[in-house]
């Protein structure tokens, strides 16, 4: 019984942080039914190669197939946001209004509904109706311009920026606390959730330090962007890397000390001019070891150095062994739900469905009689019986 138990979401069938953002509710007990295309779309995300598709984020919550082209579709689709407490549609500007399901229509038949609308340039201004990826959103909000090398293109962060961090967990955030403002007594509301917004929301320290004057807009010259020699990545003896984030001064001076330069004239931490003799002595010194014998060295450290892990060496850490921070579900090994509730844990109760497959048993949980069930199905509206 997680925390948002009782609480129930119809999601439309999307790509990228929509579905994420339905993830972390299903997560945490809300009841997610997802609408799927009768056909599967063409482009189903960052995954181009000949592997099976594993869909990660969407797990956790049932599907029924709906043809929303059809006047069919469209009503069944209406019934359940009726019955719904969220929903969650990432389609451009205009589309759910032109299927007869935007904001107005859904919250006229149900007040107290949660309208969630994931965008990349958000429902209004002039490139809304155009299209984008994160990469783009991050680059408009400012937020590209700081990633990156020194005298070299600004690097894409994957796209845990704009997608997920700007995206799915502030649609996440925004509804939630649209629910709490319902439950205390006011009235639905449509969530207008943009990446471009949330990107940049993501960056407000920075904003902070620019204005005080502590930011150089030009990469890697900064605190946080790799332009301190004690707060970036270096190469190990093996091939891999530490990372150094000795910000501290107390913090700086055990990293000295376990690199074993304590005996050496170095420059001052916040020497600037310095910083490149610094980052030439770090360079050198990690080199003499590899990445495991460096572990060794700063196990229990607080000089704030850890190994860079691969994906599929992360889970294996003892920090995330003793939390059970990853966890396994069909075989899958992926993240598990975050933040932790110790009075209602979250928990994820299944994998991703496939598509349609909880089709009529979801819709008997939802209200939808055998007979209004029967009608879809000979309408040919693709519904698909759970599957045993």
């Amino acid at each position: 019984m997680g925390v948002l138990s009782g609480i129930r979401v119809i999601e439309f069938e999307a790509i990228g942080p929509g579905p994420f953002g339905a993830m972390l509710l299903a997560d945490m007990g809300a009841d997610v039914l997802r609408i799927d295309r009768p056909v599967a779309p063409t482009d189903l995300g960052p995954q181009r190669g000949p592997g099976k598709r594993i869909d990660v984020t969407g797990r956790g919550r049932r599907s029924v197939t709906i043809d929303l082209k059809q006047p069919e579709g469209q009503q069944a689709a209406l019934e359940l946001i009726a019955k719904a407490d969220v929903v969650i549609e990432g389609f451009r500007p205009g589309t759910m209004e032109r299927l007869g399901l935007g904001p107005a229509i859904a919250l006229a038949r149900n007040p107290r509904l949660i309208y969630g609308r994931m965008t990349g340039w958000g429902q209004t201004g002039p490139m809304a109706d155009r299209a984008g990826h994160d990469l783009n959103y991050i680059a408009l909000s400012g937020v590209l311009s700081g990633i990156g090398r020194a005298g070299e293109a600004p690097v894409p962060p994957l796209n845990l920026v704009g997608d997920y961090g700007g995206g799915g967990m502030l649609l996440a955030l925004g509804v939630v606390s649209a629910l709490l403002n319902v439950h205390r007594g006011g009235k639905g509301q449509v969530v207008d959730a943009a990446m471009i917004e949330g990107a940049a929301q993501l960056g407000a320290v920075i904003w902070g330090l620019i204005a005080s004057g502590n930011w150089r807009e030009s990469r890697g010259s900064n605190l946080l962007d790799g332009g301190t020699p004690w707060y970036d990545s270096y190469c190990t003896r093996d091939g891999q890397y530490m990372s150094v984030g000795a910000v501290e001064s107390r913090f700086y001076a055990e990293l000295i000390e376990k690199l074993g330069l304590a005996g050496e004239t170095l420059p001052g931490q916040h020497d600037r001019a310095g910083w490149p003799t610094l980052r030439r002595r770090f360079t050198e010194v990690f080199l003499t070891r590899t990445r495991d014998e460096w572990c060794a060295i700063f196990d229990g450290s607080d000089a704030c150095v850890a190994p860079v892990l691969t994906f599929s060496e992360a889970p294996d850490h003892p920090q995330h062994r003793a939390r059970g921070s990853f966890i396994e579900v069909d075989g899958v090994v992926q993240p598990g739900p975050a933040p932790r509730f110790l009075g209602t844990p979250s928990e994820v109760r299944h994998a991703a469905p496939a598509r349609g497959q909880h089709g009529g048993a979801a819709l008997r949980e939802w209200g939808f009689d055998d007979a209004a069930i029967a009608k879809l199905r000979a309408q040919g509206l693709g519904f698909v019986e759970a599957q045993p």
